[in-house]
């Protein structure tokens, strides 16, 4: 493995490791870290799920800030073991996982892979470092499964996954907590909520719908029972990380015989619902072209109709409060588009060969 801890930088008092560091939320969460001082390592196994030309790009912006992302899988024992020994990190912030609910109908190996056993063996090599590193992980809203109480509470039940996505967050949260109580490895989970913003993914519907939108294809917006609209919680990318930095910066360490360690779950939403026909009418607006849009039944996908975040207690323990509205965020979101694929799409086009669609 290439060195990417010089000896004057493991010094530094903080050091961080971020998995899937090429992925929507690792890049923003490693380059706000990076920025205001720190020093951040990378980690990914640059699967092709979605166009691996984006996250390579991703991956060139860390590196032009001195963030190296390295090549590699959770499940590779050895190159973690490497890493950790290399760089003694302080805090990993573990964001790698196998995205997306209703492509695990489709390749549940991965979810497996990736979400449950890639994430044991990361705590596995955390929890034998000295001292040991603070862990903050994402889990995700479809933990809530088919709950029709609104807004969803860190206390709400969380055992009824509606899908299999859903199920391996779900286990990597109780996964970590029993790290938690064996080794009092600090543990906080983030529940996100719909996220989306520049560099987002492509298999998500912002990016989905302005793709088609811009190519003058239809768009396919699920319904439930009764034509029922789906709606989300749409979080913008900034407002996630606003979190993000916020629950490392208050995470108690590990195994330390002063301070209890933390066992936490957050939610990190906006709290403002929006159906996703109006995201669709917002995104019309700002691309200055008429959808072509298809209703059409909701299937065994394991989708939820509607999710909302109570974020009362992201606010008290570390005053995580959204700033962004949809409409403000999606004008962020196209104004990026614009100038990362062009006007015409064709760089998308061409970068999305091997593009696996959910």
């Amino acid at each position: 493995m290439v060195k990417v801890c010089s000896p004057p930088e493991v010094e530094t008092k903080r050091r961080y490791l971020v998995t899937g560091a090429a992925g929507f939320i690792g890049f923003h969460a490693a380059h706000e870290l990076k920025k205001r001082g720190d020093l951040v390592v990378g980690l990914d196994n640059f699967n092709n799920y979605y166009p691996v030309s984006l996250k390579r790009a991703r991956a060139a912006v860390l590196a032009e800030m001195d963030v190296p992302v390295v090549e590699a899988d959770l499940n590779d024992l050895e190159a973690l073991q490497e890493l950790f020994s290399e760089c003694a990190f302080t805090h990993v912030l573990h964001l790698a996982a196998q995205a997306g609910v209703r492509y695990a109908a489709r390749n549940p190996g991965a979810y497996i892979q990736s979400n449950v056993a890639g994430s044991v063996t990361l705590m596995e090599v955390m929890r034998v470092q000295k001292p040991m590193p603070i862990l903050v992980y994402a889990s995700s809203s479809s933990v809530y499964g088919l709950s029709k109480r609104f807004p969803f509470s860190e206390d709400d039940r969380a055992d009824l996954p509606a899908s299999l996505y859903a199920a391996t967050k779900r286990s990597l949260e109780l996964l970590a907590h029993s790290y938690y109580n064996i080794y009092k490895m600090s543990v906080t989970g983030l529940r996100f909520f719909t996220v989306y913003g520049p560099w987002g993914r492509p298999d998500m519907s912002v990016m989905s719908f302005s793709r088609n939108i811009v190519d003058g294809k239809p768009i396919r917006v699920f319904q439930g029972p009764n034509s029922t609209e789906l709606a989300r919680d749409f979080t913008f990318i900034g407002d996630i990380v606003a979190g993000i930095l916020g629950s490392l910066d208050s995470a108690s360490p590990s195994a330390d015989s002063t301070t209890p360690p933390n066992n936490r779950v957050f939610n990190l939403g906006n709290t403002q619902v929006h159906t996703v026909t109006e995201m669709v009418n917002a995104l019309q607006e700002m691309l200055g072209i008429k959808a072509n849009v298809r209703y059409q039944p909701l299937g065994a996908t394991g989708d939820v109709l509607r999710t909302n975040a109570n974020i009362t207690a992201a606010h008290e323990a570390f005053g995580y409060t959204p700033k962004t509205n949809l409409h403000e965020g999606l004008k962020q979101f196209v104004d990026w588009y614009f100038k990362y694929y062009g006007p015409d799409g064709k760089k998308r086009a061409a970068d999305e060969n091997g593009y696996i669609p959910d």
